[in-house]
């Protein structure tokens, strides 16, 4: 049966929260627990337990890392900018790998190791482990490392479809951040095995549970700065204000000191919500409290529902821009193989501009891109008096309309802009990258029907040209051969 989840993030979500979350609504651990079994790393065991926040019993998920994979993340003086070498400050009643307060019975622990060997019993409170062969620790992985290796893990395909969508909207944040290709990203903190594993789990809990809409109200983030492998960054830090504007979810600034939202958790939120408003009447069916690990003001508990609008309301809601769904997740992911949403809604800006020079409007068209816009063009026009001009058109989301309206204003001569909301029929389309004995490249895959189109993008054909003295026709033309015949595999 279709079900619809309620993610109420008033603390925040990260990606142990979400899976912690997701388990107390009834994920199946047996599932969960195969599937981690099967991620190609070590230095890493997984811990499911009972604990208390604030006086509350909540679901814990947890990763546990050895001392070389070891990322001070729940090292509070350290991650608010006072270095310390094995330091864990954790709250009151929540102390991470050691005992927890009021333990119910439910003590599931899972440990990767470097020889190959295996106990598949799935026994509450005794201690199993899972010894594995594999060494594929990257300090810094890339996007091939992680495709590799949710790859290799045992997962549906829609689970693994749901998992490679998080971690891209993670690298296109990352990219916009660092203003670098996707395909130059090393990721570092969310690179790490123990946030590989809090993405690969979230989209197998999600496939498991067969949600099929995913309500996101907002997410509440506090204030300050946090340690990262960059330095000491103000919250929010900038992956997840790039991912919260592309995306279109809310974020509410709380007056709390702490980071509360994590790029993983972010991404998770980004890759599945459908709507930000819940239904006007709606049964609870059951409740999901997922604990995390950071100590701030607010208790840090992410609560998940599963819901069910009544009859009269039909639940969807109203004024978001997030996608329309079909049954479940995984249904709407196969339909959009083949056509996106035929309602899908764009906006389009057009204005006229007289007394503006061509290289003013390519700054200008430059400012728009970087601030959002989905496509500018402009193109000679003769307005009264036959006095040559520009129109500009912009095609926007309707949450970036403001702000696109804000830069035109301030940067041309234009004194008014018309906007027109407009359907619009579009291919599905994920991003690719394809290793050439060259280099890489990075490719945009559209699907209709039967029919699947490669489009190798500019930039990293201009790249490699450049570097091998190759023709850019020539490596346009061997990237979509590659493409091809890995499709015919």
């Amino acid at each position: 049966m279709a079900k619809t989840l309620y993610l109420e993030c008033n603390s925040g979500i990260s990606g142990d929260m979400t899976v912690a979350a997701l388990l107390d609504l009834g994920a199946s651990e047996e599932v969960l627990m195969e599937a981690l079994d099967s991620i190609p790393a070590d230095g890493f065991s997984v811990e499911v337990t009972r604990v208390r926040k604030s006086g509350v019993d909540c679901c814990d998920f947890a990763v546990l890392l050895d001392e070389e994979h070891e990322n001070h993340d729940h090292d509070m003086e350290y991650l608010h900018g006072h270095p310390r070498e094995h330091h864990h400050a954790e709250e009151p009643g929540h102390d991470h790998g050691h005992h927890h307060e009021e333990d119910h019975g439910h003590d599931h622990e899972h440990h990767h190791e470097d020889d190959h060997g295996h106990d598949h019993g799935h026994h509450h409170g005794e201690e199993h482990e899972h010894v594995h062969e594999h060494t594929h620790h990257h300090a810094h992985r890339g996007m091939k490392e992680i495709r590799e290796m949710i790859a290799a893990t045992k997962m549906t395909p829609h689970a693994r479809e749901l998992a490679l969508r998080i971690f891209e909207i993670i690298a296109e944040a990352e990219a916009k951040a660092h203003a670098v290709p996707v395909e130059q990203v090393h990721f570092h903190e969310v690179g790490a095995i123990d946030s590989i594993v809090d993405v690969v789990a979230a989209a197998v809990c999600l496939d498991n549970l067969h949600i099929s809409e995913v309500i996101v109200p907002k997410l509440c983030e506090g204030t300050g700065t946090v340690r990262c492998q960059h330095g000491v960054l103000p919250v929010p830090v900038p992956a997840v204000a790039n991912i919260v504007a592309k995306s279109g979810l809310c974020l509410e600034i709380m007056d709390v000191q702490g980071e509360f939202v994590t790029p993983t958790g972010a991404a998770i939120a980004a890759a599945v919500w459908t709507g930000s408003e819940l239904p006007k009447r709606f049964k609870i069916d059951r409740i999901g409290l997922g604990a995390g690990k950071r100590t701030y003001e607010r208790p840090s508990i992410l609560r998940a529902m599963l819901i069910e609008p009544e009859a009269q309301d039909d639940g969807m809601t109203k004024g978001s821009t997030a996608p329309q769904v079909g049954e479940t997740l995984q249904e709407n992911a196969a339909a959009r193989k083949n056509i996106s949403d035929p309602k899908d809604i764009i906006w389009k800006l057009e204005t006229n501009i007289d007394d503006c020079s061509g290289e003013v409007l390519g700054y200008v068209m430059e400012l728009l891109f970087e601030a959002g816009a989905r496509d500018v063009h402009y193109y000679p026009v003769f307005m009264k008096k036959n006095r040559p001009a520009w129109q500009m058109n912009v095609i926007c989301d309707e949450r970036d309309i403001s702000r696109m309206e804000e830069i035109i204003f301030r940067e041309t001569t234009t004194i008014g802009i018309r906007r027109m909301q407009m359907e619009r029929t579009v291919l599905a389309r994920e991003n690719r990258e394809v290793d050439m004995s060259a280099g890489r490249v990075q490719v945009k895959v559209c699907r209709y029907g039967n029919v699947t189109k490669y489009y190798p993008e500019y930039e990293s054909v201009k790249r490699l040209s450049r570097e091998t003295g190759r023709s850019y026709q020539d490596i346009y033309q061997d990237t979509v051969s590659a493409c091809r015949t890995t499709e015919k595999r």
